[in-house]
């Protein structure tokens, strides 16, 4: 890997690198991947990837073997806190894929009613130092006792009173008897960066990066809509349009009494705006998704 293209941490597979790769698609970039599966170059920029497991992702960056990556928030705050880095990465942006949940669960049998109830138990967790957290916040003397892997059977072995593990359906929980009883961190996936000054090369590489991922989350956000109306109905549409900028109004050919309104939206367009737009005087309103977008 030359010392000149940026180096990306990506989770090596698992719902986050898909969501990763699909990110780096929508950017127009593509990886490349030769034999060696824990490596691939961009084609479009200088960047080469290092396919990680996701928990390793916090540290390479942090100790300057990557200078980017992209990461659960849960993963990352969990490093963070943990203070095992002089010099920790820093988060970047949000970006909007792979939610999940950090959840308290607890025995179906539990009539919870409060994180009282977690006065001197023990709870099972992947992440002691965002449960610890939790009970700081919640001034809990509780115990967090670490474990790798099957959180959810603690309990069932007497391991632990209840547990502290990421949710997403909550089948697992249901199927070992348990039940989500608080929620204690939400965890999207992020850019994460190492702190350090890149250079000028590095730099410049970043930027045009990061405005691509805007410009696609930016896209993601936003709609374009258009719509024919009654000119009289222009400000009242203009001022009702959700998050738009100033919507282009065009001429209609052989109607004089009507115009084209095009706009892009910045907020989500639901049924209850176009009934809206409808009752202000609109008709044969389109909306359409928005690719790519650059401010």
């Amino acid at each position: 890997m030359s010392e000149q293209r940026l180096r990306i941490a990506i989770q090596k597979s698992g719902r986050l690198s898909d969501g990763s790769f699909e990110l780096l698609k929508s950017c127009g970039l593509t990886v490349s991947r030769g034999r060696d599966k824990l490596y691939g170059r961009v084609q479009e920029l200088p960047i080469d990837v290092l396919l990680l497991r996701d928990d390793d992702i916090p540290a390479f960056v942090a100790d300057d073997a990557c200078d980017i990556g992209i990461v659960g928030q849960n993963v990352f705050e969990e490093e963070r806190l943990s203070e095992s880095h002089e010099a920790p990465a820093e988060e970047v942006m949000p970006l909007g894929f792979a939610r999940c949940r950090l959840m308290l669960a607890a025995p179906k049998e539990w009539s919870f009613d409060g994180a009282s109830m977690l006065e001197g138990k023990r709870i099972a967790t992947s992440y002691p130092a965002l449960t610890r957290a939790w009970f700081e916040r919640e001034k809990v003397d509780a115990k967090a006792v670490m474990m790798k892997g099957s959180v959810e059977v603690a309990p069932r072995l007497k391991i632990a009173d209840a547990i502290c593990d990421i949710v997403s359906t909550g089948a697992t929980l249901d199927a070992n008897g348990l039940k989500p009883v608080a929620n204690v961190f939400d965890s999207e996936a992020i850019l994460i960066r190492n702190r350090n000054a890149f250079s000028l090369e590095k730099q410049t590489v970043f930027d045009a990066l990061l405005k691509r991922i805007n410009g696609v989350m930016t896209s993601r956000e936003a709609k374009y809509i258009m719509m024919n109306a009654p000119r009289s109905a222009v400000p009242a549409i203009t001022e009702f349009l959700p998050g738009a900028d100033a919507p282009t109004v065009l001429e209609l050919a052989g109607n004089r009494e009507k115009v084209a309104i095009h706009a892009v939206c910045r907020e989500s367009v639901f049924w209850d705006t176009l009934e809206e737009l409808k009752k202000l005087g609109a008709s044969a309103i389109l909306v359409l998704p928005i690719e790519k977008m650059m401010a």
